[in-house]
């Protein structure tokens, strides 16, 4: 861990030797050739989520890997996710399809593992469930490495995240640890490439980044708020940026971005920048001599090069491996979400892997052809648009996403992929996947946003984010590609409200569009409000958005039968006639003790309240509907 005391500071300079150690080893095996060329392979990071039957996140993945014991299958940074590793395959013949096959049963055997536990695996960039409370540590993976980048993450940035995301709602948040990057689940690609063509090839794949996740945004939701169609990229930014506020003053580069520049000649410069931009974050122990290895004829592991590389989350990242005969160099795309499909996520792969083997061939060096900063904004302009982004592609030409992917790159890819010798039906069967999701515009993203769009029946954002993740399962189950999806509707909203378990606590049914005054507001306009918005009460905040009091209907009654409203002389304060002090409950109060607190509270309204902040209400009418259902549902259990 970094730190001032002496002790802590030598271990810090012995650590910074073994990296530049670590990185003239690695330029050493450059130029002597030591890496393996002459084949592609591939490979993938299967990341997903666990949920409950409630469609909330479910904290049971040690459990669920202790049931499976699969070395395939391991944790992630929370509680509520897992990863599966796919193995590295020779790029031709069957591989995708045998890449496909394996995800399928690892999915398949971690789905099993949940339900003993009395939860489902679910792939999507975002989890719409998610609330803040469900990112403090106590969910976190109890293992050291993720508490170590969380302290030292917060240590080097000397205060609280900020996350600010503008889509079509906009989220505003400060959070006090890493967490936040839980929230993101991907389908991370490698693609293993010789030294040589490394420059080439990792340029490349810089470019057709945009187009790729144009064609595979996943994640428009956020925390109750419709953001970018490709949240994730937003957020990760903010997740773990360690930045200062004298760096961000700079304009210093957050540790989660898409670079600054092409690569000119080799992977090296990718590491050098790495340690020229990024402080160490944690340190350890050392003992590895690589040249020494080097001489010996063997493999040096680079430990601190890739332990900082660990620490710099570049979209498209360079790793180094070896399996124990010869290293290898490969290039990591990080971009894509998981879900909503495995075979969505094949065919967003088969595309990415045939673009990358044919738009070398087509465009030769492309930082010849296309500036680095138009590359950067297509990304950004994908990740906030999906595919109605507008792209500058090669030569300056502005093209729609769209008509890019369908006219240009499709083509491209479906000949890259042929000539990599992979199984033509193979290749006919993930780009027609992928053309029929582009061309009838259903990206995952697009499906949930129309999805929201077709409940029509009022129901309170938490029921809504169920019913959609619950739809998402079922249709995610039955294997079919997103593009053929029926959207979530009425129906499925019936199925969560029929749900005894929608109701269990105040935050599934409160009320969040809410209307507030300050105490020193005119009663007039907070009557307004009653009337315009036809509500009983109306929550008074301060200006720094604690709750401070209740104004009710009754008591503007109260003050126009005293005569004091309306005559023009003696303007009244909400302040003057608001109850202080409110009785309250948070979000996770259970339905019951709120019936029974207003009850014996004798209140016709409780606000809610999360860490001193107003995030809901609660009526009577509210609770009447409440109990309803509740009654139906055990009249119908005693017949």
């Amino acid at each position: 861990m970094t730190s001032t005391s002496p002790t802590d500071e030598i271990l810090q300079r012995r650590y910074m030797q073994a990296l530049l150690r670590d990185v003239h080893a690695f330029e050493r095996m450059l130029e002597e050739e030591r890496f393996e060329t002459g084949i592609r392979r591939i490979g993938a990071e299967q990341e997903m989520f666990l949920v409950d039957e409630c469609m909330r996140p479910s904290v049971v993945a040690d459990a669920v890997l202790a049931r499976i014991d699969r070395k395939e299958l391991v944790n992630e940074l929370a509680r509520f996710n897992l990863e599966a590793n796919a193995s590295p395959r020779v790029f031709g013949g069957h591989c995708l399809a045998d890449m496909e096959a394996e995800l399928i049963e690892l999915v398949a055997a971690a789905d099993r593992g949940a339900r003993d536990e009395g939860a489902r695996i679910l792939l999507t960039g975002i989890l719409p469930t998610l609330r803040v409370g469900d990112l403090s540590l106590e969910n976190m993976t109890p293992k050291q490495r993720y508490r170590q980048i969380n302290d030292a993450t917060c240590a080097a940035r000397g205060g609280s995240f900020q996350i600010i995301i503008k889509g079509i709602d906009e989220l505003e948040l400060t959070h006090d640890n890493v967490m936040l990057e839980s929230c993101n689940t991907s389908f991370q690609l490698h693609f293993q490439v010789a030294p040589r063509e490394f420059a080439k090839l990792y340029n490349m794949a810089q470019a057709i980044t945009a187009p790729v996740l144009a064609a595979a945004v996943n994640s428009p939701v956020l925390l109750g708020r419709q953001l970018w169609n490709e949240t994730r990229v937003a957020l990760f930014q903010h997740s773990v940026d360690a930045r200062t506020t004298h760096e961000k003053a700079r304009n210093a580069r957050p540790r989660v971005s898409f670079g600054d520049s092409w690569v000119r000649e080799s992977a090296a410069e990718v590491w050098r920048d790495n340690i020229a931009r990024f402080r160490v974050l944690f340190v350890t122990d050392l003992e590895e001599d690589p040249d020494g290895v080097l001489d010996a004829g063997g493999i040096p592991e680079l430990t601190a090069l890739r332990l900082h590389n660990g620490t710099v989350y570049r979209w498209n990242r360079v790793c180094y491996g070896h399996d124990g005969k010869v290293p290898h160099l490969r290039i990591e795309n990080r971009v894509l979400p998981a879900g909503p499909t495995i075979l969505d996520e094949m065919a967003n792969a088969a595309f990415y892997y045939g673009l990358m083997a044919a738009c070398v061939e087509e465009y030769g060096e492309i930082h010849r052809h296309m500036m680095f900063d138009d590359a950067k904004a297509n990304f950004f302009a994908a990740a906030r648009h999906g595919l109605k982004a507008q792209f500058t592609w090669v030569g300056g030409e502005t093209v729609p996403a769209k008509d890019l992917i369908l006219e240009r790159l499709l083509p491209m890819a479906r000949e890259g992929l042929h000539a990599s010798k992979i199984d033509a039906d193979d290749v006919d069967r993930y780009l027609s996947v992928l053309e029929a999701r582009v061309r009838g515009g259903q990206t995952g993203a697009a499906w949930f946003r129309h999805s929201l769009r077709a409940m029509t029946t009022e129901a309170s954002r938490d029921v809504r984010d169920r019913a959609l993740t619950q739809a998402m399962l079922d249709r995610q189950s039955m294997g079919e590609p997103v593009s053929s999806w029926e959207l979530a509707s009425d129906a499925d909203l019936a199925g969560i409200l029929e749900r005894r378990d929608s109701f269990r606590t105040v935050g599934q049914f409160m009320s969040t569009d809410l209307f507030t005054v300050r105490p020193g507001d005119l009663v007039d306009l907070a009557a307004s409000l009653m009337d315009w918005e036809h509500v009983r009460h109306v929550p008074v905040e301060d200006e720094q958005g604690r709750l401070v009091g209740l104004l009710s209907h009754r008591a503007l009654l109260r003050l126009v039968s005293r005569g004091r409203r309306g005559d023009g002389s003696d303007p009244v304060a909400v302040k003057d006639i608001m109850k202080p002090a409110p009785v309250t409950v948070t979000s996770d109060t259970e339905t019951l003790d709120a019936i029974a607190k207003m009850r014996n509270e004798r209140v016709g309204c409780l606000p809610v309240v999360d860490g001193g902040k107003l995030v809901g209400i609660i009526t009577e009418r509210d609770l009447i509907g409440v109990a309803a259902r509740l009654l139906d549902e055990h009249l119908r259990g005693q017949r």
